[in-house]
């Protein structure tokens, strides 16, 4: 199983990552716009399109307030197996740290996979940056 593993030096205190990020139902608005173009939810489950028209189904499994951690999986896509956790640090008063963990199969997905996690930090950083919308 491969795992593709992203850190994002974020200047804004925890609290405010972790409000966007919580959000399952409008990771489009709040995280990643412009790297999201749709968002729709389907019995709890979240139907995202990709700014290169890819469209994952996505399933929350973990969303702990504590800890700041979200878990979902890809329930309908390419991978046979994709669970991908984020999870958000405080670093000091006003900076935190994202990180987004990825385990996949088939490990041949892990640089696309990769590649779409790095397209979508800069969309992450900025937006997350100005508050979450």
């Amino acid at each position: 199983m491969a795992t593709v593993r992203r850190q994002l030096a974020l200047g804004i205190p925890a609290a405010t990552a972790w409000a966007a990020l919580r959000d399952f139902a409008a990771v489009h608005d709040r995280v990643a716009p412009g790297f999201l173009t749709d968002l729709r939810m389907e019995d709890g489950d979240r139907i995202v399109t990709f700014f290169n028209g890819l469209v994952a189904r996505e399933r929350a499994i973990t969303i702990d307030d504590e800890e700041r951690r979200l878990v979902y999986t890809v329930v309908d896509g390419k991978a046979a197996h994709y669970n991908a956790a984020l999870q958000v640090f405080a670093e000091a008063a006003d900076r935190s740290r994202l990180v987004w963990t990825v385990d996949l199969l088939p490990d041949a997905l892990a640089p696309a996979i990769g590649g779409m996690m790095d397209h979508a930090a800069a969309f992450m950083k900025k937006t997350l940056e100005a508050g979450g919308a």
